[in-house]
């Protein structure tokens, strides 16, 4: 509907014709799949859990790293704060871990849960029942639709075919009225599901794989990265794509081939965007990912391929075990900039399986009051000026020498208020023991240099400060025991406390390293990281 609109009018017009089709008066057309019936031919990737069933068979819902209690009642009647739980919840990812059950008892407690969800949502509510979280229930169910029905009644059977449908229908009807792209993304990945797993008409699968072709191109850059830059939104979209790549796969199809395709480059960006130490750089939303769920994707994708390379405006730095991923400050495209961040310049650092230097990552889905705090540069490895973030650019300059594993990256986004941009040299050597960085202001077109420039090291959880009194040097204790030096030159220097969002614990404790440099141009601040041997 109206794409030529800017992006702002367009979403006001698309939010008008979904309120309308979402009227009660209108709503009973989503019953047009009532009768049909589906089959559960959708693969399941992702690990089970049988503790997960005991628990919560209990009452005990472990879901997002946030443990709830519900003492007995059901869980959809509960009011918690906590976003990525409640997602969770509704989306009914957990029915994995029911997959291997024989037991009947618990096989009857995962029905129960449904046709419990059924008794309390099947009315359609604009939150359970929005785009992405109706597609991803749909898919969940499709993939545990033989689980869901073994055992049941014809009267209970009926009901769940009954409520899925009216979903799969919903999205039909609502699929091209958000304005949200990812929204869209997640209805175009069920409706093909969906169509595959109809049991007496198929015909339209090979027009759903051309579609969710489309649809996948216009969100992706040519390396296969959503141009949300969020590693997390791209696990999320080859959780469930992964389910449908067979289906593009036997279409034999020139958009069912490039689907494939398409889904292959979405595992090399999402590898690529992945530190020594196995978790995605916290850059634009991305925070702690679920690890088993991250190595069960992307043991489905193909041959990693671990080199220095530029992606979707990230510089990524590969040398013997080590692993650097800058981020340029690349602006993604109106409609899909809700999870950035202003990390500009910033960059994380592992070697091996530790991470040494990171970002605080998002705020915790309970704070959201903090959501805005997590987003600033400070709290990123990244160059400030008077604490105040650089803006997210459209053409951000990046650039990679490869024969000396050197990432230039620089930053306009000061010029105007301090009078000079920012250009930051990182160099990774000897195998990755020793990492090299230049920081330096370069006076702007127009204005008069001023402001102070901080630099910030976020170090990971468990890293240990060692100083000696009068020393220009830093030891840093690895938690493996490990240490590495830190020298500078160029600034003043002080320690600070820091955090680094955990989803399994909260907020882990760390330190951040800070240097502090008046703005003057073509003024430098050099830094060095190394390995002590021996």
């Amino acid at each position: 509907m109206a794409p030529h609109l800017p992006h702002g009018l367009r979403k006001f017009a698309l939010g008008i014709a979904d309120a309308t089709v979402t009227l009660p008066i209108l709503r009973w057309t989503w019953r047009g799949l009532a009768d049909d019936a589906f089959g559960g031919e959708l693969p399941e990737l992702r690990p089970a859990d049988r503790e997960a069933v005991r628990d919560m068979m209990a009452g005990r819902y472990l879901l997002a790293s946030k443990l709830i209690e519900t003492n007995g009642a059901s869980p959809f009647t509960l009011e918690v704060s906590h976003v990525d739980w409640w997602l969770n919840l509704h989306g009914f990812s957990w029915l994995r871990h029911f997959r291997d059950v024989r037991d009947s008892g618990e096989r009857r407690f995962a029905r129960m849960l449904v046709l419990d969800w059924i008794g309390h949502e099947a009315q359609f509510q604009h939150d359970t029942w929005a785009p992405a979280l109706t597609a991803q229930r749909v898919i969940n169910w499709l993939r545990h639709l033989p689980l869901l029905l073994d055992g049941a009644n014809a009267a209970e059977a009926r009901t769940i075919q009954r409520v899925l449908g009216t979903q799969i229908q919903s999205l039909k009807v609502r699929a091209p009225l958000t304005s949200d792209p990812a929204e869209a993304l997640f209805a175009g990945i069920a409706l093909l599901g969906a169509e595959f797993c109809e049991q007496d008409d198929k015909t339209d699968v090979p027009s759903r794989v051309e579609r969710l072709n489309a649809l996948l191109a216009s969100q992706l850059d040519n390396d296969g990265l959503h141009l949300s830059r969020n590693p997390r939104l791209q696990l999320q979209l080859l959780v469930e794509l992964v389910s449908v790549r067979h289906i593009a796969a036997a279409v034999k199809s020139e958009a069912g081939n490039e689907l494939v395709a398409q889904i292959d480059r979405m595992h090399e960006s999402l590898d690529a965007l992945t530190l020594s130490s196995g978790e995605p750089a916290y850059f634009n939303g991305c925070g702690q990912l679920p690890h088993d769920v991250l190595i069960a994707i992307q043991a489905n994708g193909p041959t990693r391929k671990r080199r220095s390379m530029l992606l979707g405006g990230y510089g990524i730095l590969r040398d013997g075990n080590a692993v650097v991923i800058a981020d340029s400050g690349l602006a993604p495209p109106p409609g899909l900039a809700s999870d950035l961040h202003a990390s500009a310049l910033g960059f994380e650092f592992s070697h091996g399986t530790e991470l040494i230097l990171g970002s605080c990552g998002p705020a915790p889905s309970d704070l959201p009051d903090s959501k805005a705090l997590f987003r600033q540069g400070i709290a990123h490895s990244a160059p400030t000026i008077d604490a105040e973030d650089a803006p997210a650019q459209r053409n951000p300059a990046i650039t990679l020498d490869k024969a000396d594993n050197l990432l230039i990256l620089s930053s306009s986004g000061y010029a105007k208020r301090f009078g000079v941009e920012i250009e930051r040299r990182i160099t990774l050597l000897s195998q990755g023991t020793t990492l090299v960085g230049q920081d330096r202001m370069v006076a702007a077109a127009k204005g008069t240099p001023s402001g102070l420039l901080a630099i910030r090291f976020h170090l990971a959880p468990g890293v240990m400060v060692r100083r000696n009194r009068g020393e220009g040097i830093l030891r840093l204790v690895l938690p493996n025991g490990a240490v590495w030096s830190f020298l500078w030159e160029g600034a003043q220097f002080r320690e600070e406390e820091s955090v680094r969002q955990s989803a399994y614990v909260g907020f882990d404790k760390t330190r951040q390293l800070v240097l502090e440099a008046d703005v003057v141009a073509d003024a430098e601040v050099a830094w060095i990281f190394t390995l002590e041997q021996g």
